[in-house]
This record gives C-alpha cells, sequence and structure tokens, in this order.
C-alpha cells in the first residue's frame, strides 16, 4: 500500500514541473515578440528621421522664391512723383495769373503733361467780369490769348500743343452773364514754340 501512494506522488509532482517549465517557456515567446517590434518601430522612426531634412530643405525653397519675387517688383518709374509735379505746376501758373490781377478759374484745366497749358483767369472791373486765358509752354509764361479780356470764354477742348478757346458773343443789350449770340471757338496753338490763333478772334465789341 505504501508504494502505490509513493508511485502517484511522484507522478503527481513530475507533472507539475512539466507544467511549469511549459507556462514560462511561453511566457519568454510572448514577452519578445513586442520587444522586437518595438526595436523594428524605433528603426523605422529613425530612419524616417533621417530622410526629414530632405522635406525641410524642399519646404524653405518657396520662402526664398518670394523673397526674390519682392525683390523685383519696383514701383512703376512712371508713377514716382507724378502727383507732386502736377500740383507744384498748377500752383506756379495760378501764382502768375495773380500777378497779372486775375484769379485762376479752375487749376484743372492747367495740364502738366501737355506742351501747351492753359489757366483762364478771371476778375471784376468797374462791376463787370471780365476773363482772358494764359497760356504756358511747359511751365514757361507765354501770353494771353488777347490783349483785352472778355466776357466769357471757356476751355472747350484741349491736346498737347492746342487749346480751343470758346468765347461767348454778346448782342446789344445782353447783361455780362448772358450772351445771346452763342459762341465762337478759336483753336490756339504753338508754331516754333510761338503762340498762334489758328481761327480769327472774335472782335471786343462782341466779346464784351
Amino acid at each position: 500500500m505504501t508504494r502505490p501512494r509513493t508511485a502517484t506522488v511522484a507522478a503527481l509532482a513530475a507533472a507539475a514541473a512539466l507544467a511549469g517549465c511549459g507556462s514560462q517557456t511561453k511566457t519568454v515567446t510572448v514577452a519578445s515578440a513586442p520587444a522586437d517590434t518595438g526595436v523594428q518601430t524605433t528603426t523605422s522612426t529613425a530612419t524616417g528621421t533621417t530622410s526629414a531634412p530632405v522635406t525641410t530643405t524642399s519646404a524653405t525653397t518657396p520662402t526664398q522664391t518670394e523673397a526674390s519675387s519682392t525683390r523685383t517688383a519696383p514701383e512703376p518709374s512712371f508713377a514716382e512723383g507724378q502727383s507732386h509735379s502736377s500740383s507744384e505746376g498748377a500752383s506756379a501758373a495760378a501764382a502768375l495769373v495773380g500777378a497779372h490781377g486775375f484769379t485762376a478759374r479752375d487749376t484743372a484745366e492747367y495740364h502738366p503733361g501737355q506742351t501747351l497749358r492753359v489757366l483762364v483767369g478771371t476778375r471784376t472791373a468797374a462791376g463787370t467780369q471780365q476773363q482772358q486765358a494764359f497760356f504756358f509752354l511747359e511751365g514757361r509764361y507765354l501770353g494771353t490769348d488777347a490783349k483785352s479780356p472778355s466776357g466769357r470764354i471757356s476751355v472747350v477742348s484741349q491736346s498737347d500743343t492746342e487749346v480751343a478757346i470758346a468765347y461767348g458773343i454778346y448782342r446789344q443789350g445782353d447783361s455780362a452773364c448772358c450772351p445771346s449770340g452763342g459762341s465762337q471757338v478759336v483753336h490756339f496753338a504753338l508754331d516754333d514754340g510761338r503762340l498762334t490763333a489758328l481761327d480769327p478772334i472774335p472782335p471786343l465789341s462782341s466779346r464784351t
């Protein structure tokens, strides 16, 4: 009776030993798999990190292109100082008109970009309005349209070297404000640097 019990205990001990060894082997095998996967991930990340400088280099290219574009886009030369010179030219011309006892009616009529320029001056004398056209050659004063002022004149057209002036034609009994005879247009142009009337100027009796 003693021997069978001893054999049974020995058999159970051997089975337990075998079972313990098996579980240890499984634990080692499962634990080693994540360790290998972790190494591969790190290696893959390291490889990606190595290629990162290439991406960074290509990313700086647009920035360099934009900087180069900004440097090669200067302001158009024809726009530089244009308004300033126009203002000075009109102001100087208006000052000259004032020196002759007239007031410039509209400085916008003075076109600095033209060779022949004009300003209409007005004044009141003996209770009557008088007007006269003052001509300039690139800023240099040339003279007036006529020796004596007119009652009503206006600039109807301009080009580089020609200006058209409309004269109000007065009839007997007309008031200074309202000429009833319509208007007569006279074209003034440059002729070898001198101002010339291309059409007959109405007589003073019709202009006042």
